[in-house]
C-alpha cells in the first residue's frame, strides 16, 4: 500500500498544505498544493479562530481537490515567541548490565521529569548524546554492556492554549493533528545536508511575523528559538518611511526590494503613488534599500545575540543556512554574513517532483520539511541502507511511557 503523508504549515502569511506520497526511493511525490492567504494569525498565534479556520478549510481543500484525496491527518507546523526549551538530562541504572529499550525508555522518562509549568506543553523530546559509564559519544546504546546510562535531551514547549487554538482550527477542517512539528527543525529536513549538521550549523527560516533558529552541532539539535519578528516588520517599516499602504509596501519590497545600500545606484529609481499624493512620485531605491538594510541587520543583531546567549557560537563552523520567504530578498545573506561574522548561505527545496510550479521557493522549505519529518517519524524513522549505517532518528513528542517504548523499539535491528 503506497504511503500518503501531508503536511500544513499554518504561517503568518499564507496556510500551505501539501500531500505527498513517498516513491520507492523514499523520495516524495507532490500530489495536492493547496495555498491560501493566512487569515487570524499573528507571529506564530491565533488571534481570530474563525478567519483563521476559514483560511485553513481553504487550503486543506484545494489540496484534496488536487490530490483527489480526503485529508483526515496531517502533521502541523509551529512557531512564535511563546516556542521555549531546555536541555535535560536522564539517568537509569542497567540491572542486567546489557542496555535495552527498557533502559532507554526509563533514562528518556527520567530525562522528561523537568518542572514544566501547567499551561505549557511538551511538543519534542529530542535525544542530544548518549552517554554509558560515562563514556559519551554513543550512538545506539542497545544492546551494549553497561552499568549506567545517561540521556541529553533537548525539550521543546509550547503554551497550551495557543496548541489547542490551533488544534481547534485545523479539526475544524475535518483533519486531525497527528504532530506538531517546530518550524525549523520541518525546514532543516530539505535544506541541511548531513555533513553540515555534523560540523556544527544553525538554521534560520524567516517567515513573515517569526524568525525561527534551531542549532545543530554533531548531527544533533542542540538549541530552539523563535523570534517575533519577521518580513512583516520590513513591509511596516517601508510602509512608514514611504508613507504607502501595506499592500503597496509588500508589493515594492518584493519588486524592488535589496538589502544592501552599498549596491544600488544613485539614479536608480521607482514611481508609486503615496498616501496624500494624487499622481505618482519618484522614489529611490537607495532610500528604500536604506529602509530595509535598518531593519535586516537589527534582525540578525538579535539573532547574534541569541546565538551567544546559547553558548554554541563557537561551534558553528558551516555558518547559517537561511530560508523562510523573507530570506530570497536580495542581499539578505551578504548583511547577516556581516553581522554574524560566519558563512551564510540561503536555501530552498532540492529535487521536487510532482506539482511543484509553485514551491520552488524558500518560503515553503518548512511545507515540503514537514512531509520529510512524516516519514522519518513513522516506519521509516530508522533505516539501513546498502552501506548498512542507519539514519538516526531527529525527535520525538510523544511523552507517554508506552508510546515512548514504542518508539525505542524502532532502535532495534
Amino acid at each position: 500500500m503506497e504511503e500518503i503523508v501531508v503536511g500544513i504549515d499554518v504561517g503568518t502569511t499564507k496556510v500551505c498544505t501539501l500531500v505527498g506520497r513517498v516513491e520507492d526511493d523514499m523520495s516524495i511525490r507532490i500530489l495536492g498544493v493547496g495555498i491560501e492567504p493566512s487569515e487570524g494569525i499573528r507571529k506564530g498565534i491565533v488571534v481570530d479562530l474563525a478567519a483563521a479556520s476559514r483560511a485553513i478549510k481553504r487550503s486543506v481543500e484545494k489540496a484534496e481537490s488536487t490530490s483527489s484525496l480526503e485529508i483526515t491527518t496531517a502533521f502541523v507546523s509551529l512557531a512564535g515567541a511563546h516556542v521555549s526549551s531546555v536541555n535535560s538530562r536522564g539517568a537509569a541504572g542497567i540491572p542486567s548490565g546489557v542496555i535495552d529499550i527498557h533502559d532507554m525508555a526509563r533514562a528518556l522518562e527520567q530525562a522528561q521529569a523537568i518542572a514544566i509549568p501547567h499551561d505549557r506543553e511538551i511538543i519534542h523530546v529530542i535525544q542530544r548524546g548518549i552517554t554509558v559509564d560515562g563514556q559519551e559519544g554513543v550512538k545506539t546504546p542497545v544492546g551494549m554492556h553497561g552499568y549506567k546510562l545517561e540521556v541529553e535531551t533537548h525539550i521543546i514547549t509550547a503554551a497550551s492554549a495557543t496548541i489547542d487554538n490551533i488544534r481547534q482550527c485545523v479539526n475544524a477542517a475535518g483533519v486531525d493533528i497527528q504532530q506538531f512539528v517546530l518550524n525549523p527543525l520541518a525546514s532543516a529536513e530539505v535544506v541541511l545536508t548531513e555533513q553540515e549538521r555534523q560540523m556544527g550549523v544553525a538554521v534560520c527560516d524567516i517567515g513573515g511575523g517569526t524568525t525561527d533558529l534551531a542549532i545543530y552541532v554533531d548531527g544533533d539539535v542542540w538549541h530552539t528559538m523563535v523570534l517575533a519578528v519577521g518580513g512583516n516588520h520590513i513591509t511596516q517599516d517601508i510602509a512608514h518611511g514611504l508613507r504607502l499602504s501595506l499592500s503597496q509596501a509588500e508589493e515594492v519590497k518584493k519588486q524592488q526590494g535589496h538589502a544592501l545600500t552599498s549596491v544600488i545606484g544613485s539614479e536608480e529609481y521607482f514611481h508609486m503613488r503615496p498616501f496624500g499624493e494624487d499622481k505618482d512620485v519618484r522614489i529611490s531605491r537607495q532610500d528604500l534599500a536604506h529602509i530595509i538594510e535598518a531593519r535586516v541587520e537589527e534582525t540578525f543583531n538579535l539573532i547574534l545575540q541569541e546565538i551567544k546567549r546559547s553558548g554554541y557560537d563557537g561551534l558553528l563552523p558551516a555558518g547559517m543556512v537561511l530560508t523562510g520567504g523573507t530570506s530570497a530578498l536580495p542581499g539578505i545573506s551578504r548583511v547577516a554574513s556581516e553581522v554574524l561574522g560566519m558563512s551564510v548561505r540561503t536555501a530552498q527545496p532540492q529535487n521536487l517532483k510532482g506539482l511543484v510550479d509553485k514551491l520552488n521557493s524558500p518560503m515553503y522549505s518548512t511545507s515540503f520539511g514537514l512531509l520529510q519529518w512524516a516519514i522519518s517519524m513513522h516506519d521509516h524513522q530508522v533505516t539501513v541502507s546498502n552501506s548498512g549505517k542507519r539514519r538516526k532518528p531527529r525527535g520525538e513528542s510523544n511523552v507517554k511511557f508506552d508510546a515512548l517504548k514504542d518508539w525505542m523499539k524502532r532502535l532495534l535491528p
